[in-house]
């Protein structure tokens, strides 16, 4: 029997997806559906579970003081990790492109921008061990840490009394989101920088000739037009904000995967790991993941439905 030519096709088709698509449904697919399962039961992550809770671990959830705590701090990390490395990264991009001085070779970048384009790039290559030690010498309670040694050189703090930085209730926190924006800011800059240079730099110089400033031609050429990687970067950096596992588990006090001092740096995925490997409450720690990817694919949702614009031709 002679196929068609388009039954052919779809036979090709079907044979190239087939295996993929298995993979992706036993490898991804397959593990969330059993989270999901092994949140409705007691299971301890040892033995298998001997009995159906149902959503008796959901409930619990929202009535432990821990779980509320390290969801709001996930929460003021998507508040503010993505916007500020954002901001930070399109301004250095625009500065490295289009920020320096005009000539008779047109527009480009300040002096020195390939220089400097690399050593912002440089925490994005260093592996997460050694961003861990570098800030553990940076946030040192005492007076051999960098940041006390430069308060104590600048009489800000008193010798005998450095600030006690991830010791610190009020600042642990906000020494995990510099990391993470530090971190962040360098490869959104390329990111940012290789949209850039695929603007015809016609555009920014037509702009100045038409007598706009750095600041409007920053606003209202530049944002418009790399509006489709800003978008991208905005999800994966509200992706990233959920989590901040690594930092805090390395960096901050508490007995197992960090969190302290007293669950001021707690973070949800510190406490599903402690929960599911510590204290043997692993359908409670299920749980947590499935509320954890649950809020991560809404947000994404959220954020491509709310920052989705027309593009901008050029």
């Amino acid at each position: 029997m002679k196929l068609s030519k388009n039954t052919r096709k779809n036979l090709f088709v079907t044979a190239c997806l087939t295996g993929p698509v298995g993979l992706y449904a036993v490898f991804v697919l397959w593990p969330y559906l059993e989270t999901f399962g092994y949140s409705l039961t007691n299971w301890s992550g040892v033995a298998p579970p001997s009995r159906f809770v149902g959503l008796d671990n959901y409930t619990a959830l929202f009535d432990d003081p821990v779980f509320r705590t390290a969801l709001w701090h996930n929460l003021l990390l998507l508040i503010l990790l993505p916007p500020a490395t954002i901001v930070l990264a399109l301004f250095l991009a625009f500065m490295l492109n289009v920020g320096g001085r005009g000539n008779t070779a047109g527009i480009r970048g300040v002096r020195g921008s390939a220089f400097y384009r690399i050593v912002f790039f440089v925490p994005q290559v260093l592996s997460v061990a050694i961003l861990i030690v570098m800030f553990q010498a940076t946030y040192r309670s005492d007076a051999a840490g960098l940041l006390n040694g430069i308060a104590i050189a600048v009489g800000i703090t008193d010798p005998a009394h450095p600030l006690p930085w991830l010791a610190s209730p009020d600042a642990v926190l906000w020494c995990i989101i510099a990391i993470l924006i530090w971190q962040w800011v360098g490869f959104y800059m390329v990111l940012f920088s290789a949209a850039m240079q695929s603007i015809p730099k016609e555009i920014f110089e037509a702009a100045l000739l038409d007598g706009a400033k750095r600041g409007q031609t920053f606003l209202r050429v530049t944002i418009p037009l790399l509006w489709g990687s800003v978008q991208t970067a905005w999800v994966y950096l509200s992706i990233a904000a959920m989590d901040g596992f690594a930092l805090v588990a390395s960096l901050t006090q508490g007995s197992s995967y960090g969190g302290g001092p007293d669950h001021h740096s707690e973070v949800l995925a510190t406490y599903l790991m402690r929960n599911f490997l510590t204290f043997g409450k692993a359908g409670y720690a299920c749980a947590m993941g499935v509320v954890i990817f649950a809020i991560t694919l809404a947000l994404a949702t959220l954020m491509l439905r709310f920052t989705r614009r027309d593009n901008v031709e050029y």
